[in-house]
C-alpha cells in the first residue's frame, strides 16, 4: 500500500484501491475531464461536418487529426493544465473550452465555435452518460457474468445433493444444494437483462432546453435533428424535452435496477453465511490466514460479510441518486452536480462486493457428511408427503393427525412407518410412502436445477 493510500480518507482509494482501480479512469476527476474534452471536440467536429454553418468550414484532415490526437493522447498533464485554468475561471467546464482554444490560437474562426450553443449541463450530462455506459459495459456486466458462471458451476456440481431446507429457521421439506443456487442464478439473470436494457439518455439543447441561442444565431438550421445525430453518434439516446438539465429519470432506473441486483447478491451472501454456520459448507483453508486474533481455530466467512457490508453502502448511495437526481428546482439547481460526482463511489462499493463474493464462492466446498447426517435425522419432514397423500384418498383430518404425530415430537423412521401402515389407503400408496426418506423426498429439485442454463 502506497503512502497516498495509507492516508486516503475513503477506503475506495485506500484499503480497497486495488479492487477499484478499473473505475479510476472513468469516475475520477481526471476521467470526468477527459470525457468533457471528448464531447467538446466531437461537437466542434460535428458542427464542421454538417455543412450548415458557413462561418465554420469543414475541417481538413490535418485539423481533424489535431483534434483526434487531443482526445486519444489526453493524459494527466493535460488534466493538470485544465485544473490550472479552472483556478482562474472558477468554472470547470469553461476551463475545458479554454484548454481546447489553446490548440487553435491562430484560428479564431474555429475558436468561436468551441462550446457553441452549449450550457455546461449539455457537456456534463453526456459525460456522465458515457461514464455509466462504459462502466456498465466494461466492468459491471463482465463481473456479473463471472458471478453467474460461478453460481452455475455450483448449481450443476451439487444438483443431486439433498439438503434440508430451512423456513423460518426451522427444518422444512428437503431440496438440493444445486437447486438453491439455481434459484439465485435465475433471479440474477433476469435482473441483469433488465440492467442491460436501461436506455442511457442525453440532452444537448442549450440553456433551458429550447435551443434559444442556436435558433437566434442560425434560425434556418434544424437544431433538433443536428443534436439528435450528435447524441446518437456518441451511443446515447436523445432526450428532446428537458429543462437546462436532462431530468435524470434514466439514472434513477439505472440505479434502481442495480439496487435490485445488489439485493439479490446481499441475500445470497447472508444465506451462504448461514449455511457455513450450519456446517453445510466448508471454506478451503489458506494456511497463512488468521481467522481471529485470539481464537486460532476460526475460519470466518469474511468474504461474504465484506460483500454484505459493501452492498449495503452501494445501495444507500444508489438509492439516494435515484431519489434525489430527478428532482431539480424549476429549470435548474446545482444540487445534482456534487451528487453525480459520487457515481464512482457507489459502483466502487458494488465492485468490491462482487469481487469479495466471487472470492468467497471460489473457496466453498459442500460438507456432505454434515448435510447427510442432518437430513437423515429429520424424518419429520416426510409428514408433509404423508398428509398430502392422505388428502388424496379422503382420510379424515390428515393435517391434524400429522400435526399431532410430529409437531414438537422426536420422529424417526419406525414411528412414521407404523403410522403409514395404519392408514386406510391403497397398498400401492403405502409402498410409495414407505419408500420415502428425507434424502429422496426432493420432488423435482434435480430437474428444476437442470432447467436453469447460463444466459450469456
Amino acid at each position: 500500500m502506497t503512502k497516498a493510500q495509507l492516508k486516503s480518507i475513503s477506503p475506495l482509494d485506500g484499503r480497497y484501491a486495488n479492487n477499484t482501480s478499473e473505475l479510476t479512469n472513468i469516475f475520477s476527476e481526471y476521467g470526468l475531464i477527459q470525457f468533457r474534452v471528448l464531447i467538446e471536440i466531437r461537437w466542434l467536429q460535428h458542427l464542421s461536418k454538417i455543412g450548415k454553418i458557413k462561418e465554420l468550414k469543414k475541417f481538413n484532415k490535418k485539423t481533424n487529426k489535431r483534434l483526434n490526437d487531443t482526445i486519444e493522447n489526453f493524459n494527466i498533464s493535460d488534466a493538470h493544465q485544465v485544473k490550472r485554468i479552472e483556478k482562474t475561471t472558477n468554472h470547470d467546464v469553461k476551463a475545458i473550452e479554454y484548454f481546447i482554444r489553446k490548440l487553435f490560437v491562430k484560428d479564431q474562426d474555429i475558436c468561436d465555435f468551441i462550446h457553441f450553443g452549449c450550457t455546461s449541463e449539455d457537456i456534463n450530462n453526456i459525460a456522465y452518460g458515457l461514464m455509466l455506459t462504459k462502466s456498465r459495459k466494461e466492468i459491471l456486466l463482465p463481473k456479473m457474468q463471472l458471478i453467474h458462471r460461478s453460481l452455475n458451476k455450483i448449481a450443476k456440481k451439487y444438483k443431486s445433493i439433498p439438503m434440508l431446507s430451512r423456513t423460518h429457521g426451522q427444518t422444512a421439506s428437503p431440496t438440493t444444494v444445486g437447486k438453491e443456487f439455481a434459484n439465485v442464478l435465475s433471479r440474477l439473470t433476469s435482473t441483469t437483462q433488465d440492467f442491460k436494457q436501461v436506455e442511457i439518455l442525453g440532452k444537448f439543447n442549450g440553456a433551458v432546453g429550447n435551443y434559444n441561442a442556436h435558433f437566434a444565431a442560425y434560425p434556418t438550421c434544424n437544431w433538433p435533428k443536428i443534436t439528435t445525430s450528435f447524441i446518437k453518434s456518441l451511443g446515447l439516446k436523445p432526450n428532446m424535452l428537458t429543462t437546462q438539465i436532462e431530468p435524470h429519470d434514466w439514472i434513477a432506473k439505472y440505479c434502481h435496477t442495480l439496487i435490485r441486483y445488489n439485493i439479490i447478491l446481499l441475500d445470497l451472501s447472508r444465506d451462504i453465511w448461514s449455511y457455513i454456520s450450519l456446517g453445510y459448507f466448508k471454506q478451503r483453508l489458506n494456511k497463512h490466514e488468521v481467522g481471529s486474533s485470539t481464537m486460532p481455530h476460526k475460519i470466518n466467512p469474511i468474504d461474504f460479510e465484506n460483500a454484505e457490508g459493501n452492498l449495503g453502502l452501494a445501495n444507500s448511495l444508489l438509492s439516494h441518486f435515484a431519489e434525489k437526481l430527478p428532482i431539480s428546482r424549476l429549470q435548474r439547481d446545482l444540487t445534482d452536480s456534487t451528487v453525480q460526482r459520487n457515481f464512482g463511489v457507489a459502483l466502487g462499493y458494488t465492485l468490491i462486493a462482487m469481487k469479495s463474493l466471487l472470492k468467497g464462492i471460489d473457496k466453498l466446498e459442500v460438507d456432505k457428511i454434515v448435510i447427510k447426517k442432518e437430513i437423515n435425522e429429520s424424518w419429520e419432514v416426510i409428514g408433509e408427503a404423508i398428509q398430502t397423500v392422505m388428502r388424496r384418498y379422503g382420510v379424515p383430518e390428515p393435517y391434524e393427525k400429522l400435526k399431532k404425530l410430529t409437531r414438537g415430537n422426536t420422529i424417526n423412521k419406525e414411528i412414521l412407518h407404523n403410522f403409514v401402515n395404519s392408514l386406510e389407503i391403497p397398498k400401492e400408496a403405502k409402498i410409495d410412502l414407505l419408500r420415502l426418506t428425507p434424502s429422496n423426498y426432493i420432488g423435482l429439485a434435480k430437474e428444476l436445477s437442470k432447467e436453469m442454463k447460463l444466459k450469456q
